[in-house]
């Protein structure tokens, strides 16, 4: 015979969770739509058919909102990256440009997957310290995983963790600037995603394995 008493607490804690998903979903829908401006703990609260009450209750303000949907996104992108880049099937790879090429495209799609929410969050982190923390915790974790990714290619550099810092850095710097700037950025001929995939891999598999990879 089942205890209700504890089976009650069980359903409400799943309740609470699915809450919460809910309003996470519905703040992250509101931010691709619309951006910072268009979050609104009125708009997140009918978005998700819950009273707005609730929403001040468990996150405090808008700012607690957004820091909560921050979290629960790059979380998720973090998540991604890591099987999209499937370390270890990196690990195994016998040629080394095609590890390097792996990684960098695995970054790079799951960038170009999640473009309008990673534009709101990077823009917002120039002006907002807390988003600009969070943002930068998941950047340190990804550059780790792109090293330990990359641990059996053997990399052309007498201080090896130095290069594969300056690799991640690059990557990341490059899609965020594309990000945030456009296609035409830094110049009046446009630069696809396909493209800027392409070149990009080629760049890092250079600058790694100290040759140009033959196409």
């Amino acid at each position: 015979m089942t205890d209700s008493s504890s089976a009650r607490p069980a359903a409400l804690q799943e309740r609470s969770r699915r809450s919460q998903r809910d309003i996470l979903e519905a703040g992250h829908a509101l931010l691709e739509e619309s951006g910072v401006d268009g979050l609104t703990v009125a708009a997140v609260a009918e978005r998700a058919g819950m009273a707005v009450g609730s929403i001040y209750r468990r996150f405090g303000d808008k700012e607690g909102l957004l820091l909560a949907i921050q979290h629960a996104f790059t979380e998720n992108l973090q998540a991604e990256i890591a099987e999209r880049m499937s370390v270890e099937r990196l690990r195994v790879l016998r040629d080394p440009a095609v590890a390097i090429a792996e990684a960098v495209g695995a970054i790079t799609d799951a960038f170009q997957s999640h473009e309008a929410p990673l534009r709101v969050f990077l823009l917002l982190g120039t002006r907002h310290e807390a988003v600009r923390k969070e943002g930068a915790r998941v950047s340190t974790e990804g550059n780790r995983r792109f090293a330990e990714s990359l641990e059996r290619v053997p990399v052309d550099h007498a201080d090896r963790a130095a290069a594969l810092d300056f690799a991640f850095r690059l990557i990341y710097a490059t899609l965020a600037h594309r990000i945030t700037q456009g296609e035409f950025l830094e110049s009046d001929r446009p630069l696809p995603w396909t493209e800027l995939r392409g070149h990009l891999q080629t760049a890092v598999i250079s600058y790694l394995l100290g040759a140009t990879p033959d196409h």
